[in-house]
């Protein structure tokens, strides 16, 4: 399986956001730590926000922070929030895509509870299991 950059970058905020939950997070902090462009990152800061796992302030002292604790927050349920709308094969779109084997394939089935599989194992997770330290190099958590 294949996550979107947004996904990537999504998750990667989440992360630096949980090892200091406390702490409001500017976009152009943010951008400038993942080497991001502010609009980029802002349409992901929106939909995290608009599902209830981030609030925004703006203002000095504001910034992004996790709307709830770590701890509460699964990373399936993130995963599919932000990969929504970005099916794993065409068949799986809205719609089935063009498929010409459609109504034939056996691989369908197969795709679907690998899929299932895959978030499952993510929902056993949380995001602060996976929180970075704030003690730590950011690029040394990518490595």
């Amino acid at each position: 399986m294949r996550l979107t950059s947004f996904t990537d970058y999504g998750l990667r905020m989440l992360m630096r956001m949980a090892g200091a939950p406390d702490r409001g997070f500017s976009t152009a902090e943010l951008a400038e730590d993942f080497g991001l462009s502010r609009h980029h990152l802002t349409k992901i800061i929106q939909k995290l926000a608009h599902a209830g796992y981030v609030t925004t302030r703006r203002g000095g002292g504001g910034g992004a922070m996790l709307a709830r604790p770590a701890g509460e927050i699964r990373l399936g349920s993130i995963i599919r929030l932000l990969e929504e709308g970005q099916p794993l094969v065409e068949c799986f779109a809205a719609g089935g895509g063009d498929c010409t084997i459609d109504g034939r394939c056996r691989l369908k089935a197969r795709l679907r509870a690998a899929e299932a599989a895959f978030l499952a194992d993510l929902d056993r997770s949380t995001l602060a299991d996976i929180a970075l330290r704030p003690d730590l190099r950011l690029e040394a958590e990518f490595v």
